[in-house]
């Protein structure tokens, strides 16, 4: 008896996620067909990983790149499509059940409002359109009957099978490079010392995302949405280790950690093949070798973009819109150069100042609000 394979849509296609993505695609061939590939600018990448998968379609969403893309491809039967509007036609198909959400940052809402609309299955890699519109992605997800996967979500794995009420969700963050400086030397941080993880490697965004504890905010929106628990009963532990991934807490008193190496393969392979676990080839946890496992709190003084994520929390409305547009803005001056690492934090708490309240309900409103915060972003710059 064959089975069908589940044919893939994957968004980002070039970044860390979706290269480990691959990784399991090629493990397992027989399960997983890729249909669908996208990049935004990585051209080269994006061709060869078409010439080695043999999607349906393939999109580069910086047209600049279109002709290349196009000619290096014009000898397979694989069709290119650029620009963001195709991000999210491409999702629609029909050759499509899951798609890798795997965009960095505002870029992923549209594309995933797209594919829920569709009824599509979202493993998704992307927080930020969670922290965006919380309220809609997880309205068209039900109403839609389309189920929404974290990918890099260790809460996700602790209330699998679980039916028990959740006291509370003890969210674990490693620190990043940068928790034992004062808030002194925080202000004179170098960019390459941001971007080097001290036990995470991923995308330039995402790593000063986490060095700045924003990441870790932005799982706390992502946690009230995903699984319904209110700001009050999500907490946030530093656990340098890296060890315990993210624990839960139920109304016994009972505590469930996902506990494992620090290695994406594992939850984006969970995210495909949920509610079976397939065998995965890497580092086992060695329990002897551990020894201790250090925990404490987070210092929201030297690192306020935790507190500010609690603060959007508590605002609602548009507030999750406004805080990701300004910390976009603010990571890429960071990035080139442009503000010192502790400016991040200045424009996301000023941003969320000086922007009316508001409450969004449609995709076009979210779209302004990101314009307008941005807007505003970069006048503090």
């Amino acid at each position: 008896m064959t089975h069908k394979k589940q044919r893939l849509a994957i968004l980002g296609s070039t970044g860390s996620i979706g290269t480990q993505t691959l990784d399991i695609v090629r493990r397992y061939g027989d399960l997983f067909e890729v249909t669908t590939l996208t990049a935004r600018s990585r051209w080269e990448a994006l061709v060869a990983q078409a010439i080695e998968f043999s999607p349906d379609n393939v999109v580069i969403a910086d047209e600049t790149y279109y002709p290349a893309v196009r000619d290096a491809l014009a000898d397979r039967p694989v069709k290119v499509y650029a620009g963001n509007d195709a991000l999210e036609q491409v999702v629609r198909s029909e050759q499509v059940d899951t798609v890798v959400m795997a965009l960095v940052g505002y870029s992923g809402l549209f594309p995933t409002a797209s594919a829920l609309r569709c009824g599509k299955k979202v493993a998704l890699a992307n927080k930020e359109c969670l922290v965006v519109a919380g309220e809609l992605i997880t309205e068209l997800s039900e109403r839609h009957r389309a189920p929404i996967i974290p990918v890099d979500s260790a809460i996700f794995q602790c209330l699998s099978g679980e039916r028990s009420e959740v006291e509370k969700v003890i969210l674990t963050a490693s620190g990043g490079p940068f928790l034992n400086r004062s808030a002194d030397e925080l202000r004179h941080v170098t960019v390459a010392e941001a971007l080097a993880h001290p036990s995470w490697c991923m995308g330039a965004k995402v790593t000063i995302d986490s060095a700045s504890l924003m990441n870790k905010g932005f799982e706390v929106i992502e946690a009230r949405w995903l699984f319904g628990v209110d700001a009050g009963r999500i907490d946030v532990v530093i656990h340098p280790g890296s060890v315990v991934h993210s624990m839960v807490q139920f109304r016994d008193g009972a505590v469930k950690a996902q506990i494992g190496t620090p290695d994406m393969h594992l939850p984006i392979q969970y995210a495909l093949t949920y509610p079976q676990r397939l065998p995965l080839e890497g580092r086992r946890l060695d329990f002897c070798e551990l020894g201790t496992l250090e925990f404490r709190r987070p210092d929201t003084d030297r690192f306020p973009n935790l507190a500010l994520a609690y603060e959007c929390l508590r605002r609602g409305g548009c507030a999750g819109a406004v805080l990701n547009a300004a910390n976009e803005v603010g990571v890429a001056a960071f990035l080139d150069g442009k503000i010192r690492f502790t400016d991040i934090a200045r424009i996301n708490e000023q941003t969320l100042s000086r922007m009316p309240q508001g409450r969004c309900s449609t995709l076009e409103q979210y779209r302004e609000t990101d314009a307008a915060a941005r807007e505003t972003a970069l006048s503090l710059i």
